[in-house]
């Protein structure tokens, strides 16, 4: 009886050293998975939009385009070939998209990058661009109307919340409703219509316009519909209404303040916020 133990042992394993050598046969070596990888270059999904980079503001840009099909994009960079910085699209989520707006940060003025677009479909196709390259302007002296603009000397003095605890220079910090770039955004973390932030002027000021422009996400939420602007002496104007979160909008106002409170009062609700924020007029001597 163990003898027969023995040899069904010895059958056994056997068996399974061949099943194991199967196994390492059917593997791809690293050359082959290579080979077996399809790359695509990222050009013949652009359906709407270019690779040029775009929107500089606050030491960042962004790059916006549209695929025709779905890819999780990401972009790598740096003042050499070697790169050393890397950026994922300006999704929250992370999933495929075809709507992409990579924001690159930390830019120094002055200075030629390098860069290259890649990302991977559904499907494991990775598509890539060319290594190209962009120059960055002066970012200290770049100027703006924006009264509201760190710039113009106003400060940030109160938030509801940011996504992720971001403090206001962060990536969804508040900061990022008055940098002057589109492509950045304060996200809150889910504060719905329940969503506000307040600054302070260099100066009381005439306010003779008001531009919003809404965050969205891809799922529909995010969208602030109305909202309104309360001064430091309790006088509120509006609601102003939202028609869309695809443009800024600029609505005319006769308002005397330093302080200004936005209220986000009608929302789609979720991690709602803003593109952009920017108040015109003249300072009050």
């Amino acid at each position: 009886m163990r003898r027969i133990l023995g040899f069904v042992l010895i059958v056994f394993l056997f068996v399974m050293s061949g099943a194991v050598m199967a196994q390492d046969d059917d593997a791809l070596r690293p050359d082959e998975r290579i080979e077996a990888t399809r790359f695509l270059p990222v050009e013949s999904i652009i359906a709407d939009g270019d690779l040029r980079v775009t929107d500089f503001s606050n030491h960042t840009a962004a790059i916006h385009l549209t695929t025709s099909v779905a890819v999780a994009c990401q972009v790598v960079y740096g003042p050499t070939q070697d790169f050393g910085q890397l950026v994922f699209d300006a999704q929250m989520a992370d999933f495929a998209v075809i709507e992409h707006n990579p924001v690159l940060t930390d830019l120094e003025s002055n200075t030629t990058y390098y860069y290259r677009l890649q990302g991977t479909g559904t499907d494991g196709t990775i598509y890539l661009s060319e290594v190209m390259t962009f120059t960055t302007p002066d970012f200290d002296a770049m100027t703006t109307d924006n009264l509201a603009s760190p710039l113009n000397g106003a400060k940030i003095v109160g938030y509801s919340s940011a996504f992720g605890g971001a403090d206001i220079d962060e990536r969804w910090g508040a900061g990022s409703a008055f940098d002057g770039n589109p492509s950045t955004a304060w996200s809150t973390a889910g504060d719905g219509d329940n969503a506000w932030i307040e600054i302070q002027l260099a100066q009381r000021a005439r306010i003779d316009r008001v531009e919003f422009w809404s965050r969205s996400m891809s799922d529909g939420s995010s969208i602030t519909r109305r909202f309104t602007v309360t001064t430091e002496d309790g006088a509120v104007y509006g609601p102003f209404t939202l028609e869309s979160a695809d443009q800024s909008y600029i609505f005319e106002t006769t308002i005397e303040a330093e302080r200004l409170r936005f209220d986000l009062i009608e929302t789609t609700g979720g991690n709602t916020g803003a593109l952009e924020i920017a108040v015109y007029g003249t300072f009050i001597e």
